[in-house]
């Protein structure tokens, strides 16, 4: 049975529309199909609905791609462990996923997309299996973390130490699921914002967002010698360390974290290029890491921090919202770009940076967003 990426895609271009119901339709399927499956799951189901939509929006439209599919389809198998998934929950995840295509795209739905979506999830579900039982014989399902330090740099931000109890590999620009004793099987992504140490400890940046559960314990309720659950690292933002070329950096808000660690990996590898870190907040209060960043710029002659602040008049320095902030300056065409903060922030600095010559195969970002 051969891939037909375009039939999958012009199905589920019928489907993405009414996402919320579709979803919702998936899971009352799932569960009412499987019932046992039922307690893999966090007992609030929004942000579940939402990652299941992005990750499926991400498969479909990567079938053309399968060398960057097949590198996104291994750390999800892989990151499923920590759920406990085991290969047969695969076929009951398939048949409730296209029994949902098919009810939302039936005006268009015959034998050949029928194919197309069978073809498409055996092989995704096969890559993820296998990812799955190779990592299950080097890796653990999810690491213990002690929490080491505990800094509150603002009043909805601070900066966690963790120790994970077994060596964490990852790559700059990755992130991580956490998940506390507080809400058990409720997992949220947060980003590491360091490179590799020796002591094997890492950083997370964590803001509390209105409602968030996990954010809101590690800020409030999380003291040191607290332990966390991590789940494997994830994400495909990490450094072309093959480029030669300069840097530019935009970080908005706590979207600084994953470039942080970019950056130390840059000055660790004895590299010189010259590094603009455009750092963007609503306030300068909430420019929490700044002092650091200071110290960094200090040590490494080429790193230029630029602190911008959107909503803060009085703010004696560079104002302005980080996209068209960007423009400000010479040409970042000849530049390796990474971008990172909230999703419209990121969005709107591409589009600009397209628009100014930035090629898109030299703009990184992560489409999964970690918690900010």
């Amino acid at each position: 049975m051969s891939l037909n990426p375009r039939l999958v895609k012009e199905s589920f271009a019928v489907v993405e529309p009414v996402a919320d119901k579709a979803t919702a339709y998936f899971y009352g399927r799932l569960f009412a199909e499987s019932p046992y499956l039922r307690g893999m799951f966090p007992p609030a189901m929004d942000v579940q609905r939402d990652r299941l939509f992005s990750a499926l929006t991400r498969i479909v439209w990567s079938l053309d791609s399968p060398d960057s599919l097949a590198a996104f389809l291994g750390q999800l198998g892989r990151d499923h462990r920590k759920y406990g998934v085991l290969a047969e929950h695969y076929t009951a995840v398939g048949n409730a996923l296209l029994a949902t295509i098919r009810c939302f795209a039936a005006d268009i739905w015959n034998h050949e997309i029928e194919a197309a979506w069978v073809a498409a999830y055996t092989a995704a579900a096969n890559l993820m299996i296998e990812s799955a039982e190779s990592d299950s014989g080097v890796s653990p399902a999810w690491w213990l973390a002690e929490v080491v330090d505990h800094e509150q740099r603002h009043r909805d931000i601070a900066v966690l130490t963790l120790r994970p109890t077994q060596r964490l590999p990852y790559t700059p620009g990755q992130y991580v699921n956490v998940q506390t004793s507080r809400w058990p099987r409720v997992w949220r992504t947060f980003s590491i914002a360091n490179a590799p140490r020796p002591d094997n400890t890492i950083r997370l940046h964590v803001r509390s967002v209105p409602g968030g559960w996990v954010s809101t314990t590690l800020i409030r309720h999380t003291r040191i010698g607290d332990t966390l659950m991590l789940g494997p690292p994830m994400g495909t933002m990490a450094l072309r360390e093959s480029s030669m070329r300069d840097i530019l950096c935009v970080a908005g808000g706590t979207g600084l974290a994953p470039l942080k660690a970019i950056i130390e990996s840059v000055i660790a590898s004895g590299r010189r290029p010259n590094i603009h870190l455009l750092y963007g907040a609503r306030t300068a209060d909430e420019l929490y890491d700044l002092p650091d960043l200071i110290k960094m710029e200090s040590s490494f002659p080429w790193l230029r921090v630029l602190p911008v602040v959107s909503d803060q008049p009085s703010y004696d320095g560079m104002r302005g919202h980080l996209p068209e902030v960007t423009q400000r300056f010479h040409s970042w065409a000849e530049h390796e770009v990474y971008v990172c903060g909230p999703p419209s922030m990121v969005n709107e600095t591409v589009r600009r940076l397209q628009i100014d010559g930035v090629p898109l195969s030299r703009i990184h970002r992560d489409i999964v967003q970690a918690e900010r």
